[in-house]
């Protein structure tokens, strides 16, 4: 009778809610303040680099708290018969661990695709040297919004924003960097304040150096991909031979087995 009666609430939780008569999004919005304390400081970076400009974070945060606040009462009304302090404590974890699942998978995607994203970077600057070539540095980074990978568009606009209203220092450029926590971003960001700085007479030498600096990121990026190549590749051939080295045992197994029995 208890698993009846807990499958008739969560039913009939499932039918007020379709039909308007709960309204968690209302709940959720009236008490956004309280919520957004929550959410995690890189959440809409990992958003962006996941999904790019298609999904609202917002959007996305806002179902993360509705999930779990549905687990906590779900959990509520499993436990409910012999409910305590204690249990009511255990259904808000499992509804916070909830909560955190879809950023946990968010973190985990930004992880394994850490050098896909790292990659892009110095082929990014490399179009963007050709452009410092002929404008300023505020003026370059503007006109290469258009051709820069997506995950830095956002990062750039916030840039370039704070860099025309004025902002002599280095802290768009940092910022910048910290957005995107990929290798070597705070010292390619530096070097290229340095170049906004730059008189026009160094101009050139500074050109060159930022070059070689670029060429150098290129040069890792593919030797970090020839590396996670080989070891794909070695990890392919050791458990083809696992595999044939287990094929082989089976195989001499039945044919001793076989001869025994005869």
């Amino acid at each position: 009778m208890y698993f009846e009666v807990i499958i008739i609430g969560i039913v009939a939780f499932i039918v007020l809610t379709v039909n308007g008569y709960i309204k968690p999004n209302k709940f959720i919005q009236d008490n956004q303040d309280i919520f957004m304390k929550l959410k995690e400081d890189d959440y809409d970076f990992l958003v962006r680099a996941k999904y790019g400009d298609g999904l609202d974070s917002d959007v996305l945060y806002q179902k993360r708290i509705k999930n779990g606040l549905i687990v906590i009462i779900l959990l509520i009304f499993i436990m409910i018969s012999n409910l305590s302090l204690v249990k009511v404590v255990l259904a808000c974890v499992g509804g916070y661990l909830m909560f955190k699942l879809d950023y946990m998978n968010l973190k985990n995607f930004y992880k394994a695709h850490l050098l896909q994203i790292d990659s892009m970077l110095p082929y990014y600057l490399k179009g963007l040297e050709i452009l410092i070539q002929h404008y300023t540095v505020p003026v370059a980074l503007g006109k290469s919004i258009s051709d820069a990978p997506e995950i830095f568009r956002e990062g750039l606009i916030d840039m370039i924003n704070k860099i025309n209203a004025g902002d002599a220092t280095v802290t768009p450029y940092m910022e910048f960097a910290q957005m995107y926590p990929v290798r070597d971003s705070m010292r390619m960001m530096r070097l290229l304040y340095r170049l906004s700085l730059g008189r026009q007479e160094r101009k050139q030498e500074q050109l060159i150096t930022f070059s070689k600096t670029i060429s150098n990121l290129q040069q890792k990026a593919r030797d970090t991909r020839y590396k996670e190549r080989l070891d794909k590749m070695e990890s392919k051939t050791m458990s083809m031979l696992v595999c044939t080295g287990v094929g082989v045992m089976i195989l001499l197994i039945i044919a001793v087995m076989n001869m025994i029995g005869q």
